[in-house]
């Protein structure tokens, strides 16, 4: 018999192998079940032909809500994809509309504004919608564009309230149309090899996780509650409990949590300026979590009977680093926004599902909901 570190250099060495293949297409790796994120998952990356997915056109999307992700990474990212490109927007700005149509060559017809949104349904240019609007306004313009008949791509949080989410989830269902949650990180390589790591046990039993993220200063209606559903954890505290998530392919049992101080009173009266949180799963492992919106930070971390490994930064749209007690992980970068839509539209078009679905997304309110309860009540809560 091969000792253990043999097998996990040998192991790790196969990683390194298949996340290089990434960059071929965006069938690639996708590391995460449709629901738990526990099921067995390929390593193999291919394009579409070479998986025998059939493309016979790029599929249209149109980006419902114009602010800044939209501009810095969407819609640059749509000029990569294989199997997608940027057909239409939704704006209700008239210079943005201007902008963007004389930017990304976009036919007046292709142009909505939130009141002739609707009229989206007899536009067959566009196949699938991507909704990226404040948090509160998810709801509607999902359950709007599946009524329309077309597929939707809703950026994360999926909702503020579980029932929300799952008014979502039957609208498209009842429409016969997919709905894809916006979790971009599913598509990246460190992220998937933290997931290959943990739950293939690589250093043994993952025992302790830490996730922690956030940035220096925020505005606009990240602030406002009403829209936003709460603060840094709806934003930015999301992203360390889908890590622990992955990393230990466990589903969180309990919670406690405790706000931080507020530096800014006026500026955090309606939401959270920082959180603590400690998820508690099945078999006594806890993942202490932090998000916030005055302290930059990004890191998941997961310490193992024989080992540890950690992404930092972890959760950026570029310039992601791991390592490992073994030594660094070597991995490409990839433009993940791209990756995840040339995914959502190759799922469509070969009628299979999406490894980030709506039930996903709905777990995770579930536990952000959960989180805000320890928070307010300063008890632990079960989920």
């Amino acid at each position: 018999m091969q000792p253990a570190y043999y097998s996990r250099r040998k192991f790790l060495q196969q990683l390194s192998v298949n996340a290089g293949a990434v960059l071929i297409g965006a069938e690639g790796i996708r590391m995460f079940s449709s629901a738990e994120m526990t099921s067995p998952v390929s390593d193999t990356a291919a394009d579409p032909q070479a998986s025998g997915t059939v493309i016979p056109r790029k599929l249209g999307i149109a980006l419902v809500g114009l602010g800044q992700y939209s501009t810095g990474q969407l819609a640059p990212a749509l000029l990569e994809t294989q199997a997608c490109y940027l057909a239409g927007i939704v704006t209700g700005s008239p210079e943005k509309a201007a902008g963007w149509k004389a930017q990304y060559k976009i036919p007046d017809g292709n142009i909505y504004d939130y009141k002739n949104f609707d009229s989206i349904k007899d536009n067959p240019d566009i196949d699938i919608v991507y909704v990226v609007l404040p948090n509160a306004m998810h709801a509607e313009y999902v359950i709007r564009a599946a009524r329309a008949g077309k597929h939707v791509i809703c950026e994360k949080p999926m909702a503020v309230t579980v029932e929300e989410c799952d008014q979502m989830i039957a609208a498209c269902k009842e429409a016969g149309k997919m709905l894809s949650i916006g979790y971009r990180l599913h598509f990246e390589p460190h992220n998937q090899q933290m997931k290959q790591l943990g739950q293939n046990k690589v250093y043994g039993e993952v025992k302790k996780i830490k996730a922690d993220n956030g940035m220096s200063d925020t505005d606009g209606w990240r602030l406002d509650k009403k829209l936003a559903g709460g603060g840094p954890l709806m934003d930015l505290g999301i992203y360390c409990v889908q890590g622990a998530r992955y990393t230990s392919g466990k589903e969180p049992i309990a919670v406690t949590a405790q706000e931080g101080p507020k530096t800014d009173k006026a500026k955090f009266a309606s939401v959270e300026q920082s959180l603590t949180w400690q998820l508690e799963f099945p078999g006594g492992l806890i993942a202490e979590c932090r998000s916030s919106y005055s302290e930059s930070m990004s890191l998941l971390r997961a310490e193992a009977e024989q080992g540890w490994f950690e992404l930092s930064p972890a959760y950026a749209y570029a310039g992601i680093a791991g390592k490992t007690s073994d030594g660094p992980m070597k991995l490409p970068q990839v433009n993940q926004q791209a990756r995840q839509m040339d995914d959502f539209a190759i799922a469509v078009a070969s009628d299979r599902p999406t490894p980030v679905p709506g039930q996903m997304g709905r777990q995770e309110v579930k536990i952000l909901q959960a989180i805000y309860k320890a928070m307010e009540t300063g008890q632990r809560v079960e989920i």
